[in-house]
């Protein structure tokens, strides 16, 4: 454990990590306007974001599930392109609370966990209420269809993530790079956390997940949950 401490408190961790991540990212973009283009903004965005949180691991979820060019649609795509949604709001909501909490508020580890898990709440429901009450869904019925399809995915991936944060950064302030080298290990094992509760909701019908990436057009793409929710095919 002091090993990966040591690592992680290097700068140089964060050099490595911004030479794989800044070319992944864009390769991403760059193939978004070529390739894939077709997609909704929204979801260029999940895979921007996706990608700019995990560097190479993002990439390869991407470049396996998010491209038309995907050979077949299977559950497992289906559960990587929604964790990627989840992720990239909750992940948004997670830095943003832990530059508040440690930055800004400077409060103790409580406080940090309970502002950053908030945070990560509100941005994960606006990343799915949004989009459903853009397509007509009344607020009420999408801010409940988010809840029931979004919660367990959130919990989970918050509950990894932060522990994780908290237990590997300390103390650390946000001008050490151990603050920084920790959110991004957290946030990578909160994504692989949430993973096969995406794959388990989907596979009992609690959310449908994105669209096939091959089938999408620009006013059909979103994230389809339960009953009462818009379906995407």
């Amino acid at each position: 454990m002091q090993t990966v401490l040591s690592l992680l408190s290097s700068p140089w961790f964060l050099v490595a990590w911004a030479a794989l991540m800044v070319p992944c990212v864009l390769w991403v973009i760059r193939d978004l306007a070529t390739k894939n283009a077709h997609l909704m903004s929204l979801m260029k965005v999940v895979w921007v974001l996706t990608v700019l949180y995990s560097g190479p691991l993002g990439l390869l979820i991407y470049r396996s599930c998010g491209r038309k060019e995907i050979p077949r649609d299977t559950l497992w795509r289906r559960g990587f392109r929604s964790v990627a949604h989840c992720y990239s709001g909750c992940g948004a909501g997670e830095i943003v609370g832990l530059l508040i909490a440690v930055g800004l508020l400077g409060l103790g580890n409580i406080g940090i966990a309970a502002l950053t898990f908030v945070m990560a709440y509100v941005a994960g429901y606006a990343l799915t209420v949004g989009p459903l009450v853009q397509d007509g869904v009344p607020f009420r019925t999408a801010l409940w269809d988010a809840v029931l399809s979004e919660t367990p995915s959130i919990a989970v991936m918050e509950i990894v993530a932060i522990s994780v944060d908290l237990a590997v950064s300390g103390k650390a302030g946000m001008g050490e790079p151990l603050f920084w080298s920790s959110m991004i290990v957290s946030l990578t094992l909160g994504l692989v956390a949430a993973y096969p509760v995406n794959v388990a909701l989907i596979h009992f019908g609690v959310k449908e997940g994105m669209m096939d990436p091959r089938h999408t057009h620009h006013a059909e793409d979103h994230d389809a949950h339960g009953a009462g929710a818009p379906q995407t095919g």
